[in-house]
């Protein structure tokens, strides 16, 4: 018996250590819990200790009567310290807890009343060493055995998770705490059936050594509570919950799983009532959604109270690549959505407006004939309607999102733009180098080269005037160079649209360099603006290549 009182008081030992080490570092989350385990095996491995050491049966009975209390709380704190540790603290509310109690307030009531053998079988017989043995064979004895390996295997499942995630920092320290957990485990497993002979004394607390090294090099060596995992479960939720984007999750049969606060709001819904149910029954038109038809927007709401939203649907597959089920969400759009019909009545009416008095300037205009001030007038009124086509095209750009604006074949674009500018400016040479027939970009560019290359043509007022139109393709990119000869491009001009932004005293004189800006951005390119020697502009736009329409 030496041996085995020397081997618990080494456990004891180090779990004082240990319970100490994580005291300290009190109120972070799974300190508490841990000390109440390594407390609680502590109480358990001194009560088996002085069981030893009595000269009666009475106190023997007595220290493995009070040894019970440590029994019963080792298996909850463990399960206690996983849960809080791995961040599921919302299952560690007092109710929870209390229910996780109550096999081990049995069991200390069960000892407090004694006389009956549900916990300990006594047997009369003595072993040879002299030793009284107390068979521990009664039937709540197997309850709190399977209670025990129950809360265990719970808090291991939280741990095992953990280290098969993606959180590589934690996995030293969840390894670690498995360690711990299987040392006393496989100890107790083996005292059950009966590969030990102890004299009827559990050798588990001796494992218990191996416990507290274990961690206190979790502690020491890998920091398991000064940095842990816990605010990690709660944060995700946090950001779900908390994201101004509705989220419905569904399973693989399109029923509802989960929803953010923001999708209850949107939906009128309420989170425990649809959970279960058929996303059809949920989410308007999520037929539609998913069988992939996101045209158009979803109008959740009646009267004032509607609300335009941009709705989408997105697979989740697992680590095996399986579909596992799918996130519908809703963005608010309806900001937007009023901004464009704002911009659409204001254009259809400025536009109107604009046509209609250039039409009235140039009939008086007529009547000037050939005099400077009737070809001034009919200049400046050109420039009006000019300004209104601009406008048009501006609007335009921004009516679609860049996922609206179709792929087109480039050299279709430019062939185009090219047309129209030998046709209106037949005194300008125009050099064209068309692209090759595979090359495809986004349909936006169609207003920045008709602006740039007119703009060249226009602008050039030499005796020679040319303009050359370059195509530079590549595997993943495509360059156009607008170049022409003529008095280049205003460095305040160019200055503004770099900058993005005009002020009272600092602005362009028109909309077509805004235009080349914008719908470079939309499609995902850029511009850029070089001098020419000894006069001109050249202005470089680099776009990505797209996929070629399907049928093409």
């Amino acid at each position: 018996m030496l041996l085995l009182t020397a081997l618990l008081l080494v456990s004891i030992a180090v779990g004082t250590g240990a319970a100490i080490l994580a005291w300290r570092e009190r109120p972070k989350p799974g300190a508490f819990p841990l000390v109440a385990l390594l407390a609680a095996q502590v109480w358990w491995s001194t009560c088996i200790v002085f069981r030893l050491r009595a000269d009666t049966v009475p106190a023997k009975l007595q220290w493995l009567h009070l040894g019970w209390l440590g029994v019963v709380c080792v298996p909850v704190a463990w399960l206690c310290f996983a849960l809080e540790y791995t961040g599921r603290d919302r299952y560690l509310r007092p109710r929870y807890v209390a229910l996780l109690c109550a096999v081990p307030a049995a069991t200390v009531a069960l000892v407090a009343l004694g006389g009956h053998d549900l916990l300990v079988v006594e047997s009369h017989t003595i072993g040879a060493n002299g030793v009284v043995r107390f068979e521990q064979g009664g039937p709540w004895y197997a309850v709190v055995a399977g209670y025990t390996y129950l809360l265990g295997l719970c808090g291991v499942a939280a741990i095992v998770e953990l280290v098969g995630s993606d959180a590589v920092a934690f996995r030293g320290q969840g390894v670690t705490l498995l360690v711990g957990l299987a040392a006393p485990w496989v100890t107790n497993v083996a005292f059950l059936l009966g590969t030990f002979e102890t004299a009827g004394v559990d050798p588990t607390p001796i494992a218990f050594a191996v416990s507290g090294v274990a961690y206190l090099g979790a502690i020491t060596r890998y920091r398991l509570l000064e940095t842990n995992p816990a605010p990690r479960r709660r944060a995700r939720r946090l950001v779900f919950d908390g994201m101004r984007e509705g989220a419905v999750v569904l399973d693989t049969n399109g029923n509802v799983v989960d929803a953010n606060e923001y999708a209850v709001d949107a939906l009128g819904i309420t989170r425990e009532l649809v959970l279960g149910e058929p996303a059809t029954r949920v989410i308007p038109e999520y037929e539609r959604l998913r069988d992939g038809n996101t045209a158009g927007h979803l109008t959740l709401g009646d009267g004032d109270d509607a609300r335009t939203y941009d709705a989408a649907v997105t697979d989740v597959s697992d680590v095996h690549d399986r579909h596992i089920g799918s996130i519908v969400t809703f963005h608010d759009v309806s900001r937007y959505v009023r901004q464009r019909q704002r911009l659409e009545v204001l254009n259809r009416v400025l536009r109107h407006n604009i046509r209609t008095e250039t039409n009235v300037i140039h009939g008086y205009a007529e009547r000037f004939g050939d005099s400077d001030a009737g070809r001034i007038v009919q200049e400046r009124a050109a420039r009006i309607e000019a300004v209104g086509e601009k406008g048009r095209q501006a609007v335009e750009l921004f009516e679609r999102t860049r996922e609206e604006h179709t792929g087109r074949p480039l050299a279709g674009i430019l062939d185009d733009c090219v047309t129209r500018v030998r046709e209106s400016h037949p005194d300008v040479d125009v050099s064209y180098d068309p692209p090759p027939a595979d090359v495809v970009v986004s349909s936006a560019l169609s207003a920045v080269f008709d602006n740039l290359i007119e703009n060249a043509a226009r602008h050039n007022e030499g005796d020679e005037r040319h303009v050359t139109v370059e195509t530079r393709p590549d595997a993943e990119e495509v360059s156009v160079v607008v170049a022409d000869d003529g008095p280049g491009i205003d460095a305040q001009e160019t200055d503004v649209i770099r900058d993005g932004g005009e002020s009272a005293l600092r602005h362009g004189s028109g909309l077509g360099l805004w235009i080349v800006r914008w719908g470079t951005e939309i499609a995902g390119g850029r511009a850029e603006f070089d001098d020419r020697e000894p006069t001109g502009t050249a202005v470089t736009v680099t776009v990505p290549r797209l996929d070629a329409p399907s049928g093409e």
